[in-house]
């Protein structure tokens, strides 16, 4: 494995010749994380500077050094992949919005401030839509918000030749077993490729049926329900809309930024289920050739009576003394709160 050095200009800087320990935490739905251990070097000191972006051999990501610790012997930097650059950006405005995802994405980043070198990428012309308003909120969180509920990726690719910076969204490739166009790609304890295997599920949060309240007050306050439910099994949530304003917007197009505050509401509060695992990278099939961050899955597990799709939400790379093991995250986040307030 090669660390590479860059300033923020791209421009390279050198060559980490020896490190300790590197995790490279690349994640599917907002920017990825790193830690970079070093010899405590006058070398490294130089090089691994606030704000300069590091890169390894096999990997499209590249990573800003936002942390920084020294001790005698080590140093230890850390930070987020290039895409947490839209941390530091605002959505300008009211932006009132109907179409699909993937276009929204890339509108919101264009018009905001513009980020040094970041230009977009070719569009995939994925089919998922969305409604919604939001008033100067932070871009990044946006981003975020707008890939989970689409299961739409996304990613700033670093061209060092060309120097500059590409958006690009993206979306995993399907290797369950219930296909049959791609490869089948299955986590299991029979094909030797796991190990350590955590399994969680929770229905506590589970909500069939929101009310949502947008502007206005008392009676005169406007109210749409969705979803369903009966018995034992509705269960009721409130979603607080009064941030979605009207204004010029018709009675229709309101009443869908609406429903479209209470869709997200209920996916956020739906059955959580997730598989985490120690993998041997190269057993059975070999990580970023048969499988790769976002793509669907099939992991089984005999003892539990467990066959499960899931897609590979996290994946961290886990580097000690140049061997590398991986440890993927298997899951849909979408039950995990998303704050589509305006608060």
């Amino acid at each position: 494995m090669e660390i590479h050095v860059y300033t923020p200009e791209l421009q390279r800087i050198g060559q980490i010749d020896s490190s300790t320990s590197l995790l490279w935490n690349r994640k599917y739905f907002e920017p990825g994380t790193f830690e970079l251990h070093v010899p405590n070097t006058s070398e490294n000191i130089k090089m691994l500077n606030h704000q300069n972006i590091i890169s390894k051999s096999g990997s499209k990501e590249a990573g800003v050094v936002e942390s920084i610790s020294m001790d005698e012997n080590t140093m230890t930097v850390s930070g987020r992949f290039l895409s947490s650059y839209m941390d530091r950006r605002l959505i300008k405005g009211t932006v009132n919005y109907n179409g699909t995802v993937e276009n929204a994405m890339r509108s919101l980043l264009s018009s905001a401030t513009s980020i040094p070198l970041v230009e977009l990428g070719k569009a995939n012309g994925f089919a998922q839509t969305v409604s919604f308003q939001a008033t100067y909120k932070n871009l990044l969180m946006y981003e975020e918000k707008l890939a989970l509920c689409s299961n739409i990726g996304f990613r700033f690719l670093p061209d060092f030749q060309n120097k500059k910076i590409i958006f690009q969204t993206y979306s995993g490739i399907d290797h369950t077993v219930h296909q049959s166009t791609n490869g089948r790609v299955i986590f299991s304890e029979d094909y030797g490729n796991v190990s350590d295997p955590k399994y969680d599920y929770s229905d506590t949060n589970l909500r069939t049926l929101a009310i949502i309240g947008g502007e206005g007050e008392g009676q005169s306050r406007a109210y749409v329900t969705i979803g369903s439910g009966s018995g034992l099994g509705l269960r009721e949530l409130f979603v607080d809309a009064k941030d979605i304003q009207k204004g010029d917007l018709s009675d229709a197009d309101y009443k869908n930024l609406l429903i479209q505050r209470g869709n997200e509401k209920l996916a956020e509060n739906r059955t959580s289920e997730s598989f985490e695992s120690s993998v041997m990278a190269d057993i059975n099939f070999h990580y970023r050739q048969d499988y790769d961050l976002g793509d669907l899955v099939t992991i089984k597990k005999t003892k539990w009576n467990m066959s499960i799709d899931k897609r590979i939400t996290g994946i961290t790379e886990v580097w000690e003394h140049e061997i590398m093991y991986v440890q993927p995250t298997f899951g849909d986040p979408l039950p995990d709160k998303i704050d589509w307030s305006d608060d």
